[in-house]
């Protein structure tokens, strides 16, 4: 019986469903099924790409070698399907950036993909620029990247991405650009809840609202990728009350998140410093 185009939907679903739960090879089962049902669509070849990265960073060396060739080959399909997927193209751009020779990456490859994706969209280019350089621990080059991507920012995740990443380098006011950035991207957005929490809680200042802000996005927001984990939203609930000298709320802070997250080292650390462990 011919196949739908709902069929390849449901199964791309179910690829997300399972790299969100970190089930990579149901990932990579359902998202190669997908490709199957419906050869010609850019994002299922973009997110096979995905799942077959992440399954090559959790296998031996021998088998990562192939996997990593083959996320490089499904992320190539999904740009000549689509010129303008620009998500693949910056997940093509960070494979070339960090993968060695032997499975087709290199930087000289990466730079030339981040001058062409910059001469189609400015900001694109800026955030490629700076993720490769963030790849290399260059941190002053890609945080001067990521400045000029959030002027003109258009793509949400682009500009939560480096929200994280200010969030993990403890960067009040980029976080506050980045928040601004959001706002106007993409307005109703449960993340800029969450990182001007954060920010705030960084500068030390409104922790009223810095706690109503990481209730409503815990109460909001979806669980998928890109969006912070509730796990860390209790982390910086915890980290809000300590700065208060509340160390009974924090530690039930991260004893929550440690609940929802068992490997949450940043809750076992606290846990272990307040005496709670």
């Amino acid at each position: 019986m011919a196949k739908s185009p709902r069929d390849g939907e449901v199964l791309f679903l179910l690829a997300k469903s399972h790299f969100e739960l970190r089930q990579f090879d149901a990932a990579v089962a359902n998202a190669e099924r997908a490709v199957a049902v419906a050869p010609g669509n850019s994002l299922y070849h973009e997110w096979l790409g995905r799942s077959f990265g992440e399954k090559a960073s959790k296998s031996s060396w021998f088998s990562a070698l192939s996997l990593a060739r083959k996320t490089q080959q499904e992320f190539e399909t999904a740009i000549r399907l689509n010129p303008k997927n620009y998500s693949a193209i910056q997940a093509l751009i960070e494979f070339d950036c960090t993968a060695p020779g032997i499975v087709g990456g290199g930087e000289d490859k990466a730079l030339l993909k981040i001058e062409q994706l910059a001469a189609m969209d400015e900001a694109e280019g800026h955030y490629a620029a700076g993720n490769c350089r963030r790849q290399k621990k260059d941190y002053p080059a890609a945080e001067a990247e990521f400045d000029k991507a959030l002027v003109n920012a258009k793509s949400p995740e682009l500009i939560f991405d480096i929200g994280d990443y200010a969030m993990k380098r403890n960067q009040p006011q980029r976080l506050l650009t980045v928040v601004a950035a959001g706002q106007q991207a993409s307005p109703g957005d449960p993340r800029t809840k969450f990182y001007r929490a954060t920010a705030l809680i960084l500068l030390k200042q409104k922790p009223d609202e810095a706690e109503s802000l990481l209730r409503e996005y815990l109460s909001t927001a979806p669980r998928r990728t890109g969006y912070p984990r509730p796990a860390l939203a209790h982390d910086w609930l915890g980290r809000l009350f300590e700065n208060q000298n509340n160390r009974d709320a924090a530690a039930r802070e991260y004893a929550t998140s440690l609940h929802t997250d068992p490997k949450d080292k940043t809750a076992q650390e606290a846990l272990r410093r307040l005496g709670k462990a």
